[in-house]
């Protein structure tokens, strides 16, 4: 019987595996349904990773090699190529049960103590936003072009549109256009980016790619390969508006129209699901509601930076391996639910335990809107500010983090409310 399963090999269930290793724990199994460790990094060969956590700038392969490296110091078992199909939670301190599949071990039921969550994310297609239009080749999403462009060797297309102003769609205008592809439009339906400004400003702007913004894709043409794609301005409604129809005759699509946690387990193993975020709904340090299965990465939550990944998978191994060791390092006291108020559109953890070791908690969430000058701000039940923290600016394409005081939380009512409120400079 293992200790800890992690279920994923990418930067989160990587990050997780070591954490847990540092701390103790000594009988752990990583299960990768891919061939080789590293996620989705090992298709992102730009640069910008790694600039919180190693201090310096890292390509996504260099950065996943860092920790492939760190783990293969340890003594964490590793299965590649092989998927994990079902949990079952064990009942009254009973081990869990992970359920997975490969060519060389076949159907196999792991028995554990504890499991760690890291399966990732996946795009949604086409048939998840309902395009209209005929169904011809050229239309990928952007995460898929970026892996035939990157790993595979495959040019996809030649004039290329972009729908949606996602990171990966952003990267991939200008990953394309290096590669000597004619990027006409990003086009975006919303009135504001949802991806960082770094990369509007390094894959848009530096290369005179046109962002559209309040804009939609309303017809494909094309029998065989695309040949036109319409795109018209949306009103208030996202609804398209009549006579602001333009034509771009292009053979590629892309689209980066948002990304879904992979919770298909987790869903399975009943774990509560938060709509608000599509993943599970967790305590302050990453478990799940279900005794030992904690959850991090972007199956929780989707990140836009990849060094938040790892500090919040080290937490979730901290955790597991502490609750491996000792149950709980103490009973809680009393829990505080959060909430998102005005202009706040989730948050992560959805609950905090205080226990009689008071501790800071450290609260993720993204805003619903772009803003100046604007304070961040906990208020309890009774209507009482916890705490205030002021920003210059915020967009929902950049994840915020506050930590709340410990002593702040000993007296506040639950639930605790997180909201924005836009301020003079």
């Amino acid at each position: 019987m293992y200790e800890l399963i992690v279920i994923g090999g990418g930067p989160a269930g990587l990050a997780a595996a070591c954490k847990a290793w540092e701390e103790g724990l000594r009988h752990i199994l990583v299960l990768e349904r891919d061939q080789e460790l590293g996620g989705i990094l090992n298709q992102c060969i730009h640069n910008g990773f790694g600039l919180q956590r190693f201090k310096e700038e890292l390509t996504g392969p260099e950065y996943a090699g860092r920790f492939i490296g760190m783990l293969q110091k340890t003594g964490v078992e590793v299965r590649l190529d092989t998927m994990a199909l079902q949990i079952v939670p064990g009942q009254d301190g009973a081990p869990h049960q992970v359920h997975a599949v490969n060519g060389k071990n076949g159907y196999q039921v792991l028995e554990t103590r504890a499991v760690v969550l890291a399966m990732g994310c996946r795009e949604r297609t086409r048939g998840a936003i309902s395009i209209p239009g005929e169904r011809p080749a050229g239309i990928f999403t952007a995460g898929a072009a970026q892996r035939y462009l990157n790993i595979e060797g495959y040019m996809v297309g030649r004039r290329v549109i972009i729908l949606g102003s996602g990171d990966i769609g952003l990267i991939m205008a200008r990953r394309m256009t290096l590669e000597g592809a004619k990027v006409l439009a990003c086009v975006e339906l919303l009135p504001y980016s949802s991806g960082l400004t770094r990369n509007i400003v390094q894959c848009l702007n530096d290369y005179d790619i046109p962002l559209y913004l309040s804009h939609t894709i309303t017809d494909i043409r094309g029998h065989n390969r695309v040949e036109q794609v319409t795109v018209s301005e949306v009103g208030p409604d996202r609804r398209p508006i009549p006579g602001t129809e333009m034509v771009f005759d292009c053979d590629t699509v892309l689209l980066s129209v948002g990304l879904l946690p992979e919770n298909e387990l987790t869903r399975g193993a009943g774990i509560d699901i938060d709509p608000r975020t599509s993943g599970a709904k967790v305590y302050e340090n990453m478990e799940t509601a279900v005794p030992g299965i904690f959850a991090c990465g972007n199956v929780l939550h989707v990140h836009d930076l990849v060094d938040y990944v790892s500090a919040e998978s080290e937490r979730a191994g901290a955790a597991a391996a502490a609750y491996v060791k000792t149950g709980r390092e103490e009973a809680a006291l009393r829990t505080i639910a959060l909430q998102n108020g005005e202009g706040i559109t989730y948050t992560v953890p959805q609950q905090i335990r205080l226990e009689a070791r008071p501790r800071p908690a450290e609260v993720f969430f993204r805003v619903n809107r772009v803003t100046g000058a604007a304070a961040l701000v906990a208020e309890d039940a009774a209507g009482r500010e916890v705490a205030r923290f002021r920003r210059g600016h915020l967009a929902p394409g950049e994840m915020e983090h506050i930590v709340l005081p410990a002593a702040a939380l000993q007296d506040a009512a639950s639930p605790l409310t997180i909201r924005m409120e836009e301020v003079s400079q």
